[in-house]
């Protein structure tokens, strides 16, 4: 029987070889952490490689995502569907095994890493989640959510800001069952880190209300074994595990050294460290007694179906509510749910109301949650603003100053923090079983960029909600006037970034985000009432193209406007008070509209009409390619001003006369 060393360096084993292949990749943490991976899943990981989509299976983030050789060696040697081919492509085109964990490519990995600090906060939203899922489904004497989410974490995590973010929040929680181990080996890439990083991080979780463990020896499997046991049974805080350990242990030569952090070992010093741990095995060999050892399927297999049987139990004595814990798992909308959405959508349609689209949203929502029981609202402290809080929403944490919590609920209230909060969204969609979105101003978008790029890059359903658009905010100036960020939104590939004109393109926007099975929204609402656009049946229909005629002429158009937003009653009013045949194409979805066949494209916007204008209150780069040279664009240059908005657009050339003016220049 091979010992708990041997099971360790089989992953300081295949992570150096692996590396070595493409001479590229991070040997140090994976060979840093071998023993504490090894006491974690050997002991303590419920999980299945025969389905790594068991629903109360345990969750496990490599959030140090560099450190990628560590999650694939261990889902290798525990059974899941990777093999040693796949690990010998690593960092290869196409293969299971890239760079740095990537959701969808490899089984068993929950999520994508590697930006650092988005990996825990991904894990505080799975945490999250399933804390909230236990409370909305488990019953007395059936408790059928009952998970931890683990993670890895080092010294690049912590010093991200995000991680500040995700772990206050996790700490005000109380989320009990959400397991960090900190790998503190001082190195980062500039080298010792005690120049540039000098927290006391236990002290810092502690002020947190994280339960910690500090002074691990993270190479001692008995000290690693206690820690976790500590803090599993510390089930009313997050625990941080602090372990000590060396960077690439096992290599004589580089091991403890900024240099294995980032680097192959090379081939001496992959023969020395061999030699150094006793692996006296080719690249690549596993012995039997050591795949034995790892082995984790007839476990996996044996606890998914005590779980089975635990759920069948509950669903004779609960049998509408396995339904649709199995329906929300699934990802799966309810089955009415399109039907009923359009006939919210025609009951908007008939009232021809005029508000904010802001406020338009919190309508939709109204008419939509008590669809969804999947809804987890929430905002970055703006609730009021963003109109987030639906007829349906209950607060999980409250705003009268009292720190009980209700997990039941399905809204959130974030505080100032807009890139945790869209990370952890993202953490809650990889759970399962909850539709989560969050809000804040469009301009502080910015602060959550990169966690909107990773929700388009995991191709999940995440919706974030952004208002106060444009230099329609007015009074607040440039520094809260988005005007960079709808096109730069629009530039992330996989995003569907939504700007609605009013009450209707509002609910349709909604309902497009909703039914987006693989990939993330934004929408995008206004704080100024919007004019409500009359339309028929079928123009409603189109709505939903990501761009139609919203008023045409007869025979062919001399000029096509097209315009989002609250641009779009301006073209109208522009198109009936131009002498010309003008066509107004209202497109609130360029991307939508983009993945339409030809012949729908062609019919809205006809390659013969060449005389086009483009409006929209926001950099104007992007609509060249649908004007072309011969059209125009009345966007913005520059950043805003401080002044009411009626004043901005005037000032900015957001006016009836400009617009017929320009209309006349290409026509």
């Amino acid at each position: 029987m091979a010992s708990r060393n041997e099971l360790a360096n089989a992953i300081r084993a295949l992570t150096m070889d692996a590396v070595q292949i493409p001479n590229s990749g991070h040997p140090g943490a994976p060979m840093g952490m071998a023993d504490i991976a090894e006491v974690l899943y050997n002991d303590f990981m419920k999980h299945n490689p025969g389905n790594p989509k068991w629903a109360d299976r345990d969750r496990f983030v490599m959030s140090n995502g560099h450190a990628s050789m560590m999650p694939y060696s261990v889902l290798h040697l525990t059974g899941y569907d990777l093999s040693i081919d796949d690990l010998k492509k690593f960092r290869q085109l196409h293969s299971k095994t890239p760079g740095h964990p990537e959701y969808g490519y490899t089984p068993g990995i929950e999520t994508t890493t590697g930006p650092l600090g988005q990996g825990v906060t991904n894990a505080v939203g799975m945490a999250l989640a399933e804390k909230v899922m236990a409370a909305q489904f488990n019953k007395d004497g059936h408790t059928i959510v009952d998970h931890n989410t683990y993670v890895f974490l080092g010294d690049g995590c912590l010093m991200e800001g995000i991680s500040h973010e995700a772990c206050s929040l996790a700490g005000s929680f109380g989320l009990g069952k959400l397991i960090c181990f900190y790998d503190d080996n001082n190195i980062s890439i500039d080298g010792n880190v005690d120049g540039w990083f000098a927290d006391d991080t236990p002290k810092r979780f502690e002020a947190y209300g994280w339960h910690v463990v500090a002074d691990v020896d993270g190479h001692d499997a008995d000290a690693v074994k206690r820690a976790t046991e500590e803090a599993i049974a510390a089930t009313d805080k997050p625990s941080l595990i602090c372990c000590k350990t060396v960077i690439g242990k096992g290599a004589p030569n580089k091991g403890g050294g900024h240099h294995v952090h980032g680097e192959a070992l090379g081939e001496e010093e992959i023969a020395a460290t061999r030699e150094n741990l006793g692996w006296n095995y080719e690249p690549f060999v596993i012995p039997d007694d050591i795949y034995a050892g790892w082995d984790a399927k007839a476990a996996g297999a044996t606890a998914e179906s005590a779980w089975d049987e635990k759920f069948a139990a509950y669903a004779a004595a609960y049998p509408a509510e396995a339904a649709e814990f199995t329906r929300r798992m699934a990802g799966e909308l309810p089955a009415d749910f399109s039907a009923n959405a359009d006939k919210f959508i025609a009951e908007v349609n008939a009232k021809e109301e005029s508000p904010a689209t802001r406020v338009a949203s919190k309508g939709a929502l109204d008419g939509y949650a008590p669809l969804l029981p999947e809804f987890l609202g929430g905002s970055a402290d703006l609730t009021p603003s963003n109109n987030t809080f639906n007829a349906k929403s209950v607060r999980i944490n409250d705003n009268n100053g009292s720190a009980d919590m209700d997990f039941s609920g399905n809204y959130i209230s974030y505080g100032v923090r807009e890139f945790g909060m869209s990370a952890i969204m993202n953490g809650v969609t990889l759970h399962g079983g909850l539709m989560p979105y969050g809000a804040t101003f469009l301009m502080f978008s910015e602060y959550a960029r990169n966690a909107l790029r990773m929700s388009a890059l995991m191709k999940i359903r995440s919706i974030f909600v952004y208002t106060h658009d444009s230099i329609g905010l007015g009074e607040d100036g440039p520094t809260h006037q988005a005007i960079e960020q709808i096109p730069t939104l629009r530039m992330i590939p996989n995003m569907s970034v939504w700007r609605p004109c009013d009450t209707v393109e509002t609910a349709v926007s909604w309902k497009a985000a909703i039914e987006s099975k693989d990939a993330p929204s934004t929408l995008i609402f206004s704080r100024q009432n919007l004019a409500f656009q009359k339309r028929d049946d079928a123009t409603i229909a189109n709505i939903a193209k990501g761009g139609y005629i919203l008023k045409d002429t007869d025979g062919t158009p001399d000029v096509i406007v097209i315009a989002t937003g609250s641009e779009v009653d301006l073209a109208m009013k522009a198109a009936d008070a131009s002498g010309k045949n003008v066509r107004v194409v209202s497109m609130p979805c360029v991307e939508i509209f983009e993945a339409q066949d030809d012949a729908y494209k062609e019919s809205v916007l006809p390659k013969a009409v060449t005389a086009r204008v483009a409006v929209e209150a926001a950099i104007m780069d992007g609509w060249w390619k649908y004007v072309g040279t011969d059209g125009a664009v009345i966007g913005m240059t520059s950043f805003g001003e401080s002044a009411p908005a009626p004043q901005l657009f005037e000032h900015f050339g957001f006016t009836i006369d400009n617009v017929v003016k320009t209309i006349d220049s290409v026509a």
